[in-house]
């Protein structure tokens, strides 16, 4: 089974267990294969974002700070798109660091990314199975456009 049909079927079962809130996959499960551009951070593309392998590398380096108990990727509205479309790979919408720096310190590992910003929280509400931070970490959300 290829990477993408892996990242679409557990998009699926995440769904079904709350449609309510956009999935949340780990770092991995969305990048691994993933060779689409414009899949996450489009407007930004061409514009200074750095390709989708130098992205992932980087918050792969994030992921392994010691400050960092993980990194997810939260989906867009329109990911089942890709369910319809073969050659499309389910839109990203931004990124989740459960982190015990603060935001002032996440800015700065992200210079270069073109993101727009990092802010606490899960933006549109947490989905049920949505990893929590355990005490002295928090979630923080990068975003683009």
């Amino acid at each position: 089974m290829s990477a993408r049909q892996e990242l679409l079927d557990l998009l699926e079962r995440l769904d079904a267990r709350d449609a309510d809130h956009f999935p949340v996959v780990p770092l991995a499960a969305y990048f691994e294969g993933n060779d689409q551009e414009e899949s996450i951070a489009p407007n930004q593309w061409g514009y200074g974002r750095p390709p989708i392998a130098e992205l992932y590398a980087r918050f792969a380096a994030i992921a392994a700070r010691p400050e960092v108990e993980g990194v997810y990727v939260g989906l867009h509205q329109d990911w089942g798109s890709a369910l319809e479309d073969d050659s499309e790979w389910p839109a990203a919408e931004n990124v989740h660091l459960l982190t015990s720096a603060d935001a002032a310190t996440v800015e700065e590992w992200l210079q270069g990314l073109e993101c727009d910003g990092v802010g606490e929280g899960w933006p549109y509400g947490q989905h049920v199975d949505a990893p929590l931070p355990s005490a002295g970490h928090r979630v923080l959300t990068v975003f683009w456009d």
